[in-house]
């Protein structure tokens, strides 16, 4: 049986347009996310996130390297958001999230990006950072849907979400791929700014995986389920045995787990003495280690 995106049963109910006007009621006071920034991005103010009540994107392209399940052979259909809602000091995509790169457009316009990116054979819409548009993207979806869309759509967060705001997106996103960034709140201060970032991300992930489960995979593709991704930093400050604990324990030891390797000094991290080199061969080790022996039976690390 072919696969059809649980969106599409949302706009033939009309649930979907009930959905977008809760989303932009959110707007009026912003408390999309955790920072609850509480200003009316309706009328044009803007929060941390910097963005108001339009569509802002920095690409929209194939992708070949993000996970085996989502790139598959045609690729994911990468389209990033422009801004985020965490600062991180070592994010290596810094021009995007922290200084704005991108263009603001209308909602039809995201539309016809989904679209494009399907006709290229891209395999799911890969929103990068869609926290803080979660109601542009969703805006632009019943359009999209009528100019042909059917591939799954994927949330891919930094974790630092609003457990109310996800339960607008039941059933929009049929995949979910949150980063747990960090197993205490102290670090994820210092490095992120994100306050009660443990509590607020594990909640976050619960919710995640009792609306779409386990990922699950066709033909070794991804059609709907959660993926988790934690990328481990120098010096054990991602707290990896706490993140790994929480996954196992409190979500599943089925969870799709990609322990990433690929950290490196940048933006504002090549001024920080923890930050300033790459991780060891070791402490990568170390990490898969720690997973395998929280019970974690889908690891994997790149």
């Amino acid at each position: 049986m072919r696969f059809r995106p649980s969106y599409l049963r949302l706009y033939q109910t009309g649930e979907l347009f009930r959905r977008i006007s809760s989303l932009n009621d959110i707007l009026v006071d912003c408390v999309l996310c955790p920072r609850s920034c509480r200003v009316n991005r309706l009328r044009g103010q803007v929060g941390v996130c910097g963005v108001g009540d339009l569509p802002a994107v920095s690409s929209a392209e194939p992708h070949f390297g993000e996970e085996p399940p989502l790139a598959g052979k045609g690729g994911s259909g990468a389209i990033f958001m422009t801004n985020c809602n965490m600062r991180c000091s070592y994010c290596q995509n810094y021009g995007i999230s922290q200084e704005g790169t991108g263009e603001q457009c209308t909602h039809e316009e995201l539309a016809l990006m989904m679209i494009r990116l399907q006709k290229k054979g891209c395999h799911n819409i890969n929103f990068v950072t869609p926290t803080h548009q979660a109601p542009q993207i969703v805006e632009s979806l019943p359009k999209a849907i009528e100019y042909g869309l059917e591939l799954p759509l994927v949330y891919n967060c930094g974790g630092y979400e609003e457990v109310e705001t996800l339960k607008l997106l039941r059933d929009v996103f049929d995949i979910y791929m949150p980063d747990l960034k960090y197993g205490d709140d102290e670090t994820a201060v210092m490095l992120s700014k994100a306050h009660g970032y443990v509590e607020t991300s594990q909640a976050a992930v619960k919710e995640m995986h009792r609306q779409v489960g386990d990922l699950r995979l066709v033909d070794g593709v991804a059609t709907k389920g959660l993926i988790v991704r934690h990328l481990v930093l120098p010096g054990g400050l991602a707290g990896t045995a706490e993140v790994m604990r929480f996954i196992a324990e409190e979500l599943s030891k089925e969870t799709y787990v990609n322990i990433m390797d690929q950290y490196k000094p940048d933006y504002k991290a090549v001024e920080e003495q923890e930050l300033s080199r790459r991780i060891t061969k070791e402490e990568f080790e170390e990490a898969i280690n720690i997973a395998k022996k929280a019970g974690l039976r889908r690891i994997v690390g790149f």
